[in-house]
């Protein structure tokens, strides 16, 4: 698989990821052993990214990653973490050094490493980007040898600008699809000039750029796409890239009728992110083999076509833009 530089890291990751937030919790219930045939699935398929946070399923998805780690020693892996979500609600105040201190040692412990490859703050509030002790603390981090670098995941377009300014980030995390387009007008370049890896996260509009979605679908209680349609427990903008259903449903099947013959809308709308310019990886998650597999075969399709291109731009335009550009 097409391997592609974090520059200010000087590593490389699969330009397809594995986002293991499904492993842990809220997309509904993944048992162990379906886990570790997922990630294997995955890397077997040539995946070398394994994107997580200490916070998914209170640390069950790190510590999938570190037995999954543990029985693939010796290959050259890449696992991304995140810290800062274990106080809640996840303030400033929660950013201290014996917090982070704490956590970091606990993705270590749950990971099975001396050392985490990348740490990204997990959506901090926006006076945390802006401290300066924050850059001081995890450098300090980086020269002990707990981390070999680190990063941010963000929520808004400008946290993303701001931490790219600072010469010490190694890579942003960003919601980026065909339903949320603004990171591709100023975040993406940027981060690109500056050697900032752009991990794309949500690539699917949690699920519903795959148009398999109708107004009746249901979700189960444990399932964000049930508890946080409206943001009632995070940013709204994490699930279902903070499109109306409805709404998503309606741009998701239009767009799919472009999908190439054999391609399926969910691996279109994974290459058309791999395509653009300044993308690193993109960690879409699976639930089964067979999607982390599908998932994977994108890196191996022909470019998107002109006319996909062109309809992703048209029909945000008319039915997305409105919903969500200001707002992120």
């Amino acid at each position: 698989m097409e391997q592609r530089e974090f520059g200010r890291l000087g590593r490389n990751a699969s330009v397809i990821g594995l986002g293991c937030w499904q492993l842990g919790a809220d997309w509904g219930h993944v048992d162990e052993a379906a886990a570790m045939q997922i990630l294997h699935a995955a890397a077997d398929a040539g995946v070398t990214f394994f994107d997580t946070a200490d916070v998914y399923g209170d640390g069950r998805s790190e510590r999938f990653l570190g037995q999954f780690l543990r029985e693939r020693a010796g290959e050259s892996l890449f696992v991304a973490t995140k810290t800062g979500r274990r106080a809640m609600p996840p303030d400033d105040s929660a950013y201290t050094e014996a917090n982070l201190r704490s956590w970091l040692g606990r993705s270590l412990d749950n990971l099975g490493v001396d050392r985490l490859d990348l740490v990204q703050w997990h959506c901090p509030p926006q006076a945390t980007v802006d401290r300066q002790d924050m850059y001081d603390m995890f450098d300090n981090f980086t020269d002990e040898g707990l981390i070999a670098g680190y990063g941010v995941s963000i929520e808004t377009t400008q946290q993303a600008l701001d931490a790219i300014t600072r010469p010490q980030i190694k890579s942003v995390q960003i919601i980026a699809n065909a339903f949320r387009l603004k990171p591709f007008e100023q975040v993406i370049p940027a981060a690109a000039a500056a050697g900032v890896g752009i991990i794309v996260r949500i690539p699917l509009a949690s699920g519903l750029l795959a148009a398999k979605f109708t107004p009746t679908s249901t979700f189960g209680s444990d399932d964000h796409r049930h508890y946080n349609r409206n943001g009632e427990v995070f940013d709204m903008g994490e699930t279902f890239s903070g499109v109306p259903f409805e709404v998503g449903i309606n741009a998701a099947a239009e767009l799919a009728t472009l999908a190439p013959e054999g391609v399926t809308p969910a691996q279109a709308a994974i290459r058309w992110l791999v395509d653009q310019p300044g993308v690193t990886t993109v960690i879409p998650g699976a639930t089964s083999v067979a999607q982390a597999q599908a998932n994977a075969a994108v890196a191996g399709l022909a470019p998107t076509t002109a006319a996909y291109d062109s309809a992703v731009h048209r029909i945000y335009d008319a039915d997305i833009r409105h919903h969500v550009h200001s707002n992120w």
